[in-house]
């Protein structure tokens, strides 16, 4: 049942996770919107004990969810696709673009940044069409262009402040010096669909680029003769990493392998999610391409390539644990509290601390998602004896 808290509500009895480790048998005291430091006597108590408390999740990088598209939907499929995160678990959302006509993505830029200034998204993130034919995906090679930093500026601009990061094949002309523009803007340049050599992608990184976009997919493999892309964005403490843990872009070991080189401070877990998230298989349409979803799969029609994820970061989250077998602790400052602080967003979400917002995400002992609150309401209350 969702719905208000009341004004002064404690959730007792939890694991709680907080920056500085978890507490057993902890306490979060929640005042209207906000997480509080402490709680007055007539606070209502719920008992969580025997679950997980954590940071509401900070998805940097998604599609769509729910039968819904962010390249193309309506306001009201765009916010029925933000609602289907949320009920997941993820209550900060990016919306993504995918290639398309310059134009059309200025105006779906107009359209979403007004969502930004409701509050009901994070930001923009432009992935094309700035990228390379070689490494295209999911994108329409027809409408690829090169990184001129003018029209970078305009999808920019377009985005009316709410554009948080733009994906770049930086190894393309104009490449290095669109990177020189998002950093000057304040704007994430990150790195992904890009046949860069390693040396290039140094270049890049020098220039200011701080993300690799999902990293491994849509990127040469890692050679010990020719290292590419990968080498240098692992390597590099300026770099924060994309994961997609879906079971499907990522083979546990890689998985292992990135925490592994970054440590749990740059890593940053996301979805990549498109419309079938949280809705199902069945044919969809990701920008101009056809994509089959089979067995929660999504690959283009033509060609069969992987069309982003049917992901939610509560599966993320639980794959990470059970299988992957990183610490909670780990996990949640990849799934919350690193894309809050590249988002710039971290003085209000992204981890348990007063004065935040009431973002919290409650789990069961085996990590399956119980509750989800966001600033203070109950989008689902968790279930107490």
């Amino acid at each position: 049942m969702a719905g208000r808290a009341a004004d002064s509500t404690v959730l007792a009895g939890a694991r709680v996770v907080l920056p500085t480790g978890t507490v057993e048998n902890g306490r979060v005291t929640v005042e209207s919107t906000r997480i509080s430091g402490s709680a007055p006597e007539d606070a209502r108590i719920v008992d969580l004990t025997g679950h997980w408390v954590v940071p509401g999740f900070v998805d940097m990088h998604n599609h769509g969810g729910g039968g819904a598209s962010f390249t193309s939907g309506t306001v009201d499929e765009v916010l029925h696709g933000i609602r289907t995160h949320r009920e997941h678990g993820t209550t900060t959302l990016v919306a993504s673009t995918v290639t398309g006509e310059m134009d059309f993505l200025a105006r779906r830029a107009g359209i979403l940044s007004e969502l930004v200034e409701q509050g009901d998204l994070a930001g923009i993130h432009f992935e094309g069409p700035f990228i390379s034919p070689c490494r295209k995906g999911a994108h329409s090679e027809q409408l690829l262009r090169y990184p001129d930093p003018a029209e970078v500026r305009k999808l920019v601009d377009a985005g009316r402040g709410a554009a948080r990061m733009v994906t770049l094949a930086t190894e393309l002309p104009g490449g290095l010096d669109s990177v020189r523009l998002l950093a000057d803007l304040g704007v994430i340049a990150a790195i992904g669909h890009t046949d860069a050599t390693y040396e290039q992608t140094i270049e890049a990184i020098d220039a200011g680029a701080t993300v690799a976009t999902h990293l491994f997919n849509a990127m040469p493999p890692l050679a010990h003769r020719e290292p590419g892309p990968i080498a240098a964005l692992l390597e590099d403490d300026r770099i924060t990493v994309e994961l997609i843990n879906d079971g499907t872009h990522l083979h546990p070991a890689i998985l292992e392998l990135a925490y592994h080189h970054k440590g749990a401070g740059r890593v940053a877990l996301i979805t990549d999610a498109m419309d079938a998230a949280g809705f199902g298989d069945g044919q969809y349409q990701l920008g101009p391409l056809a994509v089959s979803v089979t067995d929660g799969v999504a690959r283009l029609v033509e060609g069969g390539s992987i069309a982003g994820s049917t992901l939610t970061l509560d599966t993320a989250f639980r794959r990470a644990v059970t299988i992957d077998r990183i610490p909670v602790e780990d996990v949640v400052r990849s799934i919350s509290a690193n894309p809050a602080r590249l988002l710039g967003v971290d003085d209000r979400v992204g981890s348990l601390e007063p004065g935040k917002d009431a973002d919290l995400v409650v789990l069961d002992e085996d990590f399956v998602l119980a509750g989800v609150m966001r600033k203070g309401e109950w989008i689902i209350e968790p279930k107490t004896a």
